[in-house]
């Protein structure tokens, strides 16, 4: 029972819409604007830099409580990958906004911090390389989550990390893939008097 507890709090932990909730302070709905996600960087270009940062400072802030909590509730560090993994998947898929949500990658960063900070920089390393390759910060990002769980394997050691680097790359993949052909928008360009 106290894994299924550490689950559930991971999941329900995960799934609080910060960005949403600050949209309806200011009569906005994320779903409808912007991007139509709820995560740190909708909230950032529809409301503005100020609630865009403190969004993401939660998102990534139930990140790392969803670790701890998890590792508590189960009393077993295994804990914790299942409950930062669920929470990953909470924010993606929020049962409070029936299955919308954020593109994970905020929360990710909080639990990878959480679980072992050399996680996060595997990530980020793994990002870097994608980018570079592809071009492409979409595909560098389902590049990077499609190769993690290796990274995952190699450094924490043991099978439930490998299984830890699977249940937080799935969302982040299943949510970024349908950008794979996205370009980054241009520029529009500067319009004033020439020198």
């Amino acid at each position: 029972m106290e894994w299924l507890y550490a689950a559930l709090a991971g999941y329900l932990l995960g799934s609080l819409p910060f960005a949403y909730w600050f949209g309806v302070l200011q009569n906005k709905n994320l779903l409808l604007e912007g991007s139509g996600n709820v995560g740190a960087t909708n909230a950032w270009r529809v409301l503005g830099a100020v609630p865009g940062l403190m969004v993401l400072v939660l998102d990534v802030s139930k990140g790392i409580m969803a670790v701890a909590l998890g590792e508590f509730l189960a009393r077993d560090p295994g804990g914790g990958l299942l409950a930062g993994a669920l929470a990953v998947l909470g924010h993606c898929y929020s049962v409070w906004l029936l299955g919308r949500g954020g593109k994970g990658i905020a929360p990710s960063v909080g639990v990878l911090f959480a679980v072992q900070p050399a996680l996060l920089a595997a990530a980020l390393g793994l990002f870097g390389l994608a980018f570079l390759l592809t071009q492409s910060r979409y595909r560098g990002v389902v590049l990077a989550a499609l190769a993690f769980p290796l990274a995952a394997l190699l450094i924490g050691g043991s099978l439930p990390y490998l299984w830890f680097g699977f249940g937080l790359a799935a969302p982040v993949v299943l949510r970024y893939l349908g950008d794979w052909n996205r370009q980054p928008t241009a520029r529009p360009p500067q319009s004033g008097p020439r020198s």
